[in-house]
């Protein structure tokens, strides 16, 4: 998993040791310079587990530029139950790592639109026909509106003093 996460997802090993509290070997990683860890690695799964308890990791990029390249390393890896997603919202990959559990890298767009939404993500077009056929998917759904004001409107429902 240690391999997988630093070779193929790009993550750096910031720390490593055992658990104070439990015989279980720990690994922190981060990709970026300012966070000690976003994801542990822990020993302790049996080795024959044959289910994951853990729905969904995701993975934020950048850039389609940056979803691209990691849309090629995974592929290059062969993982299982690939698909790309255009979800309006956000463009996003999706597969399984080596233990079985969906890791989901994605990017998000100028816009808001409700979810769930989901068409076909084609990452061979370029990033100006992405937007363009992101928009025109969802220019006309209801809740339909530019990132800026989704963002400023959970921000007031986030406020301390926000009446729910």
């Amino acid at each position: 998993m240690e391999d997988f996460y630093t070779r193929v997802m790009g993550l750096v090993v910031t720390d490593r040791g055992k658990a104070f509290r439990f015989p279980i070997d720990l690994v922190f990683l981060s990709s970026r310079p300012d966070a000690h860890h976003q994801f542990v690695l822990a020993t302790g799964r049996p080795a024959d587990a044959d289910y994951s308890v853990i729905n969904q990791m995701s993975f934020e990029v950048a850039s389609l530029e940056e979803l691209r390249e990691m849309n090629r390393r995974v592929q290059a890896e062969g993982v299982s139950d690939f698909i790309g997603i255009n979800h309006g919202n956000a463009w996003s990959i999706y597969f399984r790592d080596p233990e079985g559990n969906r890791i989901e890298v994605y990017l998000d767009s100028p816009w808001h639109v409700p979810q769930p939404h989901g068409d076909e993500l084609n990452l061979e077009i370029s990033d100006e026909d992405i937007l363009k056929t992101t928009l025109e998917a969802i220019k006309d759904d209801p809740g339909f509106m530019p990132r800026e004001e989704f963002e400023a409107e959970l921000k007031r429902k986030l406020a301390p003093d926000a009446k729910l």
